[in-house]
């Protein structure tokens, strides 16, 4: 038999894997190492994450037999019918996410810009033809802020450990982070400071171009004459430069209709 670095291949997103009792498929996605095994009863799901050395390109699974070392956390699911199929769906974060720009970023007034922001995912751990969810896990140790105005008002986020670009090809393109570009347009006369902007990552669906990039719908940021609040509004479309795409994860939230007006202080915290 091949050993598991000869059979190893590129992970795919929402596609299903067949394994067969006994069979432990092992992912390394970013710095998260995953085994995935079948039993006649169970399934079995492992993962570390491991601390970042370099930045990871690739996402490689392979199917074998080897299991990690015991101290790898476990989670035992019991095993229902006779489905040998697992799938890897992606999903938003569960909170806003808080995104830097590069360096803090002046909008004059009057003006627009986009950036460019990459934002992880979790990855849901589904089995069976009707995609049954046993887990999902993050795919890197996602870090807490809070943004508004004190302690008291305001809102627990997530912290985007990269940041923000004006420019597309400048923002590496990972399999466990989705891009979305945000457009702020300033309609004050006086100019913007972008120090920080949080994103409203769970009202947002994921979307698999031909290369295995994920993208979401654009965010557009309206900041009023007043400077009280901003109103926010997702694209019903994703941009051009993702290329032809499929949804692969409706979004976590259901957005209302209309803009979503926040105060300020919710937006650029």
């Amino acid at each position: 038999m091949a050993n598991e670095s000869e059979n190893r291949r590129d992970g795919v997103w929402a596609q299903q894997y067949e394994l067969a009792i006994g069979q432990t498929q092992h992912h390394k996605l970013g710095h998260v190492r995953l085994w995935i095994t079948l039993l006649e009863k169970e399934w079995q799901v492992r993962s570390e994450t491991r601390e970042p050395e370099t930045d990871p390109v690739g996402w490689t699974e392979s199917i074998g037999h080897q299991l990690p070392q015991a101290n790898v956390s476990l989670q035992r699911f019991v095993r229902e019918g006779e489905s040998s199929a697992v799938t890897f769906i992606p999903a938003v974060a569960t909170l806003p996410t808080v995104i830097r720009p590069y360096h803090p970023l002046t909008i004059p007034g009057g003006t627009r810009c986009t950036i460019y922001v990459g934002t992880m995912v979790w990855m849901k751990i589904c089995v069976g033809a009707k995609q049954t969810l046993l887990t999902e896990i993050p795919l890197a140790v996602p870090s807490l802020t809070w943004v508004g105005r004190n302690t008291m008002e305001g809102e627990l986020c997530y912290s985007s450990s990269s940041f923000g670009r004006l420019v597309l090809e400048a923002l590496p393109k990972r399999a466990w982070r989705a891009t979305t570009p945000v457009t702020i347009i300033n309609r004050r006369t006086e100019p913007l400071l972008l120090e920080r902007f949080s994103l409203p990552t769970p009202l947002l669906s994921l979307h698999q171009n031909e290369r295995g990039q994920l993208w979401t719908p654009g965010v557009v940021v309206e900041v009023a004459t007043d400077m009280n609040s901003a109103s926010l509004h997702m694209d019903e479309g994703l941009l051009v430069a993702a290329g032809p795409c499929r949804q692969v994860a409706p979004a976590r939230e259901k957005a209302a209709k209309g803009r979503l007006v926040r105060a300020i202080d919710r937006v650029f915290g």
